[in-house]
């Protein structure tokens, strides 16, 4: 939920916030990526709520501070940016447009899904390469936490895909 004082401010800072990207995935942005969870503006005072893929993020830091520039950068002087666990992050917060950013980027963007996700949506992913879907999980533990390791037969190319959370 976004409150403001204006629809036009609220979409201003939004679209500041959008230019912080993602360090992992340096061509998506933080709110494609889903982690931006409110922006309350009183007062000239600015509140960001965000939350992290995972608890243990070794970003997190690096966000907040760079979430905090980027609405600094608008005029703003009183300038909070919180990470909290309200709101629960999944997979499913990621934009379509962000989909579409981590395909390009390479990788095989998550597949949404209802309730609880489970490793049985890692079987049946579609190369971001060739879109082919003759492809198979190699091991669903990739570089990173977030990230399974596959392999498609048509392109013979090795790809990651972010894990559905």
């Amino acid at each position: 939920m976004v409150t403001a004082i204006s629809d036009t401010e609220t979409d201003r800072i939004m679209e500041a916030i959008a230019q912080v990207m993602d360090p992992e995935i340096p061509v998506l942005s933080v709110v494609d990526l889903g982690i931006i969870t409110d922006v309350l503006v009183e007062n000239k005072r600015v509140r960001v709520m965000m939350t992290p893929t995972f608890s243990g993020c070794p970003a997190i830091r690096l966000m907040e501070k760079q979430v905090k520039e980027a609405v600094e950068g608008l005029g703003y002087v009183d300038v909070t940016v919180e990470t909290n666990f309200d709101t629960t992050w999944s997979s499913n917060r990621i934009s379509d447009k962000g989909r579409e950013i981590i395909r390009n980027f390479g990788l095989a963007p998550p597949p949404k899904y209802k309730d609880q996700p489970d490793l049985s949506l890692l079987q049946h992913t579609a190369c971001p390469h060739c879109n082919s879907e003759n492809t198979t999980m190699k091991t669903p533990f990739g570089p990173t936490l977030c990230r399974s390791m596959h392999y498609c037969y048509d392109c013979l190319q090795a790809f990651e895909q972010f894990k559905p959370i």
